[in-house]
């Protein structure tokens, strides 16, 4: 079922390339919401690791749809490079919110989330067919 998902977002480029956009402005969006100064520190949290792994993993995702090539697999690194310096950015915005501060540990939870929407995709894609 992921395979035939992957075959027709690979067909349909121009709705990956949207929804792949959708999802970078959604994640500067949350990104430019302040919080107030009092909130809760560095605790870790279940929901907010969820979101930063569960909308990274779906950015590198449709970007992986809407970019790679047939038999031009070494761009492969270069999208999981860029959603990495994306998540990177993200968090380095975080920085000029008022209630916001920059995270490693968000940096890395999005990594993880990146990552696997790559493996995921090389196992279920023509790529490795």
């Amino acid at each position: 079922m992921i395979k035939q998902a992957i075959s027709w977002f690979e067909n349909h480029k121009k709705l990956s390339l949207i929804i792949t956009l959708l999802i970078a402005f959604f994640i500067f969006y949350i990104s430019s919401l302040s919080f107030e100064t009092g909130s809760p520190g560095p605790e870790f949290k279940l929901k907010p690791a969820l979101y930063h792994f569960c909308i990274f993993l779906l950015f590198s995702f449709f970007l992986l749809m809407t970019s790679m090539k047939k038999e031009k697999i070494d761009i492969f690194l270069l999208i999981i490079l860029f959603s990495i310096v994306y998540a990177i950015s993200d968090e380095f915005h975080q920085l000029f919110v008022v209630g916001r501060t920059c995270s490693l540990s968000d940096v890395l939870i999005d990594s993880i989330g990146i990552l696997l929407a790559g493996l995921i995709y090389l196992l279920q894609s023509k790529y490795l067919s």
